[in-house]
């Protein structure tokens, strides 16, 4: 059974990724750099407080920022007011020569280091959010309607930039179909800063025109708007797949200071998801000499590197390739595109002989000057290319054999000679470089082995530990590290990953329910192989606290490995993430852990995990007996044009149709509780009402959670619904009654958000 204690330990850890430092202390590191990048400080949050470091990577020192005790001393002295030197009342502070600057209290102080006295000192406010400032720091740009405006940091002079913008034609906006318009309102923004690049010498803007003008419009009703009056019609512009018509964008160059505006002499690129210029599909050249983008046709199986003169607008072809299937510059959508420009070479990358590589190329002509990786392993991430030296250096996963997510930091000679690791170990590597790139914060750590942070130079020789992240507060909840597992895939050949969460108190003499923690990709992992279960690890841990035995792993058709072990998902959505591999795990695993109830398998998930876990129970009906499917993707044919055509192709509606749990919910046997917010802007409700719809007519039992007012996430109403998931699970797979507790609310701040979202 789950008992109260069980409940209060799963709201803890629901709550660690809200609360840096109340379970795990000194796991991140986020450097804010300062003297031209040579030093950098961070804070490390112990739950109550933050301690404020100082690092030195050059000459090999961390210290304290300042001395903490003195310093809040001196500002009670100044203030009036009881200060903690433990919990100290502001998040960030800006080092100005011997003083250090804050706010606190609802003013803004200076405290000299050399006195300790502190004094209330000019505020400069920081900078808006909604405005994208250029490198120098003299001019920012934002959106007002449907234009682009620039605005002058030292005199508040304001300027139009374009002038012919237009509802659904608009200047700096992304498509509309995520742009967060629910979550933005909740937290009282009215859009998402404008997508813009500068030049490096701050003189020009990169923009782009959102066509959506022909795009199909859908419609979220409001039931009770935050005002409490009559309900509300929000509109949306959200191509569905085999749309004839998609968001594109036009890219163009803004000369700030003169006005005018260079149009690229190119077809508009096509835009289904994401901004070109935030996903970095558009940048510029480090000399701001030229613009450079990606583009690919709507089929996705051609991607070209174009270059732009961003004085006429002409367009030009520098590399391109063509494959069987779609051709991407990264496995993971979201992350940026391993490609990079050099003087005279282009760094690009290609999966071309099955694994993810570099190729070398002229700039000039296009001319393939050779491979410089090769190899049954994948590039994940170019981190600085050495000109003079002719050395690139990498992530690079499937070096370690014990787990091919792993990533290692490696170099080679742009010739492809001279391979080397330069972290030589079987850690998995998270690396943030400095913003002079002479040296990079690495943070090491597995499933299982607690992260230790450090400033390692280009040899990995470590110049610094920052962190050793202390996890004491974590195991007094009764947490223990999940087990990182390989077994076989359902074909019985390929070797599948994942992670095996213990239940609270384990005892293996006792039969445990088993709950699968679904997440089918194909563009993002569910499994990350570093001690940070991320996003896609928000319920694992709390489930696996309530006493449930928890499984998360990656099926064939997910990014990480080679080209074809992902391409096993292309037309195949409807397998949804392969749960016959879920099936075959589960089986294997319990071979040799008796103690995991086959008798009693659920699955849980969110958005595409949604749509898998009620796919697991209409699929394998002899295998799921429970299901949560939070705002599940339950019709491809009602979903987003982008992430529909991207893996099951541009004209496949017999993919689209297959993936569909609508048409096979006469199959459903077991208990299946559907939530979803109603006003979610990413995956529409309809998704969850039809389904419902469809389990009436087929007189199925159910339950339905809908959300009046909820975005995609439900973020300010977290624990209600995860406490209704809970319960549902509790009774229906474990078999007895909730305890009577309710978790208390995640309030969101400003700080959450940026916490959330760093």
């Amino acid at each position: 059974m789950s008992t109260t204690q069980d409940y209060q330990a799963a709201e803890q850890l629901f709550r660690r990724p809200t609360s840096p430092g109340e379970l795990v202390v000194g796991d991140k590191v986020r450097p804010q750099w300062i003297d031209g990048g040579a030093r950098f400080w961070y804070a490390v949050s112990n739950g109550a407080g933050r301690r404020f470091v100082l690092v030195d990577p050059a000459a090999g020192t961390r210290e304290p920022a300042f001395d903490h005790a003195r310093l809040a001393a001196a500002l009670a002295a100044a203030s009036g007011q009881q200060v903690d030197p433990e919990a100290l009342p502001f998040a960030a502070i800006e080092l100005a020569g011997n003083a250090v600057e804050f706010a606190a209290f609802g003013e803004y102080w200076r405290c000299r280091l050399d006195s300790y006295t502190c004094e209330r000192a000019e505020f400069t406010p920081p900078g808006n959010p909604l405005e994208v400032p250029s490198p120098d720091g003299k001019v920012a740009v934002s959106r007002r309607g449907h234009d682009l405006w620039a605005r002058s940091l030292s005199d508040g002079r304001e300027w139009a930039l374009t002038t012919d913008g237009e509802p659904d034609y608009q200047y700096g906006s992304g498509p509309d179909c995520t742009a967060n318009g629910t979550l933005l309102r909740k937290i009282g923004l009215p859009y998402l800063p404008p997508s813009v690049a500068w030049s490096p010498d701050s003189t020009k803007v990169l923009a782009h025109r959102t066509d959506e003008r022909d795009v199909r419009q859908t419609h979220l009703v409001e039931a009770r708007p935050a005002d409490g009056g009559a309900p509300l019609t929000h509109t949306q512009r959200y191509a569905y797949a085999g749309d004839e018509h998609m968001p594109t964008a036009e890219l163009v160059v803004l000369d700030v200071a003169e006005g005018t505006v260079v149009r690229a002499q190119a077809e508009p690129l096509l835009m289904p998801q994401l901004s070109p210029i935030m996903t970095r599909w558009a940048w510029w050249a480090e000399d701001g000499s030229a613009v450079y983008y990606l583009s690919r046709p709507r089929d996705l199986r051609t991607l070209t590197l174009h270059r732009l003169d961003p004085a006429t607008g002409e367009v030009t072809t520098v590399v391109s390739e063509t494959g069987a299937t779609r051709v991407e510059p990264n496995q993971w959508a979201y992350e940026p595109p391993i490609v990079r420009v050099l003087a005279d070479e282009v760094l690009w990358y290609s999966q071309r002989d099955d694994w993810g590589h570099l190729y070398r190329y002229d700039l000039r002509t296009g001319a393939l000057l050779g491979q410089v990786t090769a190899g049954q392993w994948a590039v994940r991430q170019i981190l600085r290319v050495d000109e003079a030296e002719r050395v690139v250096y990498f992530t690079a996963s499937g070096l370690v054999e014990e787990d091919p997510y792993r990533r290692t930091v490696c170099r080679v000679g742009l010739d492809g000679s001279g391979f080397a690791r330069v972290t030589d170990d079987e850690l998995d590597h998270v690396v943030t470089m400095s913003a002079g790139q002479e040296c990079f914060i690495d943070s090491a750590s597995t499933v299982d082995t607690p992260p230790v942070t450090t400033v390692r130079d280009w040899t990995g020789r470590v110049l610094v530990e920052l962190e050793r992240a202390d996890i004491s507060k974590l195991t007094a909840t009764g947490w223990t590290a999940p087990e990182r597992f390989r077994v076989k895939a359902a074909d019985g050949v390929t070797d599948i990953y994942g992670v095996l969460y213990r239940p609270r108190g384990f005892d293996p003499a006792e039969r445990y329910p088993v709950v699968d923690n679904v997440y089918p990709g194909p563009q993002v992992n569910r499994v990350a192989p570093c001690f940070d279960p991320g996003g896609m690890g928000l319920d694992a841990e709390p489930l696996a606290a309530l006493g449930f035995a928890v499984v998360a792993l990656d099926g064939r058709g997910t990014p990480g490995r080679s080209k074809s072990f992902h391409d096993a998902s292309y037309g195949h959505l409807a397998d949804a993430g392969c749960l016959a591999d879920h099936v075959a795990a589960l089986r294997q695993l319990a071979e040799t852990r008796p103690w995991l109830d086959l008798d009693r398998v659920g699955a849980f998930g969110h958005s595409g995990g949604g749509f898998a876990a009620a796919r697991a129970m209409l699929d394998f009906p002899e295998v799921y007996r429970t299901g949560v499917a939070l705002s599940g993707s339950h019709d491809a044919r009602y979903f987003n044009l982008g992430f529909v055509e991207s893996y099951d192709g541009a004209d496949n509606p017999e993919a689209w149709a297959s993936a569909s749990n609508v048409d096979l919910a006469d199959r459903l046997a077991g208990k299946l509780l559907l939530v979803h917010g109603e006003m979610d802007d990413q995956v529409h409700p309809d998704h969850t009402l039809r389904l419902a719809d469809r389990l009436i007519a087929a007189d199925k039992d159910f339950e339905l959670l809908i959300v009046p007012g909820a975005e995609h996430t439900y973020i300010d109403c977290l624990t209600y619904v995860r406490k209704r998931c809970w319960d549902f699970l509790v009774r229906e797979l474990m078999g007895t009654q909730p305890p009577a507790y309710r978790p208390a609310p995640i309030v969101i701040g400003p700080e959450l958000l940026a916490e959330l979202f760093a």
